[in-house]
């Protein structure tokens, strides 16, 4: 796994695919509401797909049929699923859970539209694919599952092997990962023009 940072952002991200081939998977599927316990970012990637990942309610025994378990995607930071990605409820735990993993890249034929949001505010880059481009992936990881992807930012770009696709982002979005900023960060940024503003109202208006 290789990162090129941009500022405090991502820009260039160069690793393995964990495939998740499966749509619809919802929010308490990603980190179930028994573990929205705590208010920090951290601890959750061992709770990520629990009721897939795991065959006891301790964590102890693990699911031999679920692709995140299989030995050859360990240590994968880009997560290959199916549409509508994220649907649910609209916890922002569930891209916690994802970062904590490891994951850095989430790439989907659609998201559902609060969880995408969650995912820009987290540093967490959705990448949305054509399902034919989806389909390629998947054959391509199923083909070899060490097989590295370049996902390119500022280029908006995903390529692997001899196969290059191209995915759009809203340019607000694209400049806050470029970035490293969340919306609060992003507001910051107009400090500046922020306090010009209170400073030109007058007096009685600035109480």
């Amino acid at each position: 796994m290789q990162t090129q940072a941009s500022d405090a952002g991502i820009n260039i991200h160069t690793g393995r695919i964990a495939p998740l081939n499966q749509a619809n998977v919802d929010t308490d599927q990603i980190i179930p509401k028994q573990f929205l316990t705590a208010v920090t970012r951290s601890g959750y990637g061992k709770h990520l797909f629990h009721d897939w990942r795991y065959l006891d309610e301790h964590e102890q025994v693990l699911n031999p049929d679920f692709a995140l378990n299989n030995a050859e995607h360990q240590g994968a930071s880009i997560l290959l699923t199916r549409e509508n990605f994220g649907c649910g409820s609209s916890r922002e735990h569930a891209p916690w859970a994802l970062d904590d993993y490891g994951f850095k890249i989430v790439i989907a034929t659609s998201f559902a539209d609060i969880f995408y949001g969650n995912c820009i505010n987290n540093q967490l880059l959705p990448v949305q694919l054509a399902s034919h481009e989806i389909d390629q992936l998947f054959a391509v990881v199923e083909d070899d599952a060490t097989v590295e992807v370049t996902v390119n930012l500022q280029e908006q770009s995903v390529k692997v092997n001899e196969l290059s696709f191209h995915f759009d982002i809203a340019e607000q979005h694209k400049t806050s990962l470029l970035k490293g900023l969340d919306a609060i960060g992003l507001t910051l940024e107009l400090n500046d023009k922020i306090s010009a503003f209170e400073n030109s109202r007058p007096l009685w208006q600035q109480a």
